[in-house]
């Protein structure tokens, strides 16, 4: 951190450029020899920064990155960014110049979107590059193929990929619980697996279609089931240092959400604090107010029920967490002063005991931290 960032300190987000290029480095040498890396730094890159980390990570030699939408991928190509670009979510078929003129790879989902597509790109006189998603059992995009849907859903694949304007580069589909532990979570990724496998293997058989990228493993199965890496793999949370419980890859986190000690004030017993009255001292109370609230990032949610780590010791949060800022107790932390650094989470301060706290999940904490507070790279 700098001097001018120092002179603006309030709460900030420490993004460590080293930890991600350990996280790519790492998951990299775990893979198979030919496997490619596709580096998913949609919602800005999970909050880290996407132009920031897609440079990174077209300087360390990835090969793909995703993104959710046009605009993010815009942003990437607007900022010097010229490695393939996938996007994963729907793009209507009116910008399909916009995707054909920036070398931007788009997802089809049905045959619908396929022959919209296909005339779009026919009419400009130019070819589209697609991959197309197979629906496994994720139940959201993706051609359905399971079932009494089946033969229907890899004929219609067939048919989008004889499309004229579309170059069909890469099949995928998305696991819904690689990551969960559990007999039953393993059996429903293996029969997402083997339902893809065999939708690739019919198309081949039948028609004579084939994919130059097959993809499927998402972080959970780069870590959990290797051996689905097949031609590209697409960690986002494992390359930001979370998503291995075995601790086999060993990461790094590689955000630190930080803020600072604005004020400390003395209550007597019986002091009621924040919005709601919902915490009461019990004793004569050190207090310390955070300059961080929810319009920063920290979820309400975990009002009352999380603590934060300072140099001197951890601190429990009280009351009801406000929009700029909330309340915690120094009392038993007797070096904190007025401009101490807390960090909410990060290296010190696990993010999962936070979104526990929240009742939610870690990805949403690290897309929750707002514009207004600043990255600091390091």
């Amino acid at each position: 951190m700098n001097k001018s960032d120092d002179l603006q300190k309030r709460t900030w987000a420490e993004i460590s450029l080293g930890n991600i290029r350990h996280n790519y480095e790492v998951i990299r040498n775990s893979l198979p020899g030919k496997c490619r890396f596709l580096g998913v730094v949609k919602a800005d890159a999970y909050g880290h920064g996407a132009l920031r980390v897609s440079r990174l990570l077209q300087e360390c030699g990835a090969d793909y990155l995703a993104v959710s939408c046009l605009d993010e991928a815009m942003e990437l190509r607007n900022g010097g960014i010229s490695m393939p670009i996938l996007i994963l979510g729907h793009t209507p078929y009116e910008y399909t110049d916009i995707l054909i003129n920036n070398n931007i790879t788009q997802t089809v989902t049905c045959l619908a979107k396929a022959e919209e597509y296909s005339a779009a790109a026919v009419a400009s006189g130019k070819t589209l590059r697609v991959h197309i998603k197979v629906d496994t059992g994720m139940s959201r995009l993706g051609f359905l193929c399971d079932g009494s849907l089946a033969e229907d859903g890899i004929d219609n694949i067939a048919a989008a990929c004889t499309l004229p304007g579309l170059e069909h580069e890469g099949i995928y589909t998305h696991f819904a619980v690689s990551d969960e532990p559990g007999e039953e979570n393993r059996a429903y990724t293996l029969r997402q697996f083997s339902l893809f496998t065999h939708v690739i293997s019919v198309l081949e058989s039948r028609f004579g279609i084939t994919f130059a990228i097959r993809h499927c493993a998402n972080s959970g199965a780069v870590v959990n089931y290797p051996e689905m890496a097949l031609d590209m793999v697409r960690p986002g949370f494992l390359l930001y240092g979370y998503g291995d419980s075995s601790g086999r890859i060993g990461l790094k986190p590689c955000m630190r959400f930080m803020t600072t000690v604005s004020t400390i004030k003395y209550y007597e017993p019986g002091t009621c604090v924040s919005y709601g009255r919902r915490f009461v001292t019990e004793r004569r109370t050190r207090m310390g107010i955070l300059a961080v609230g929810y319009a920063d990032g920290l979820p309400r949610a975990a009002s009352g029920k999380c603590s934060f780590w300072t140099p001197f010791g951890e601190t429990r949060q009280c009351g009801s967490i406000c929009m700029d800022m909330c309340m915690c107790d120094l009392t038993d932390v007797y070096n904190a002063q007025v401009g101490t650094e807390v960090e909410l989470f990060g290296e010190n301060c696990d993010i999962f005991s936070l979104s526990d706290a929240a009742g939610t999940i870690p990805y949403e904490l690290l897309c929750s931290v707002t514009k207004r507070v600043p990255r600091i790279y390091k």
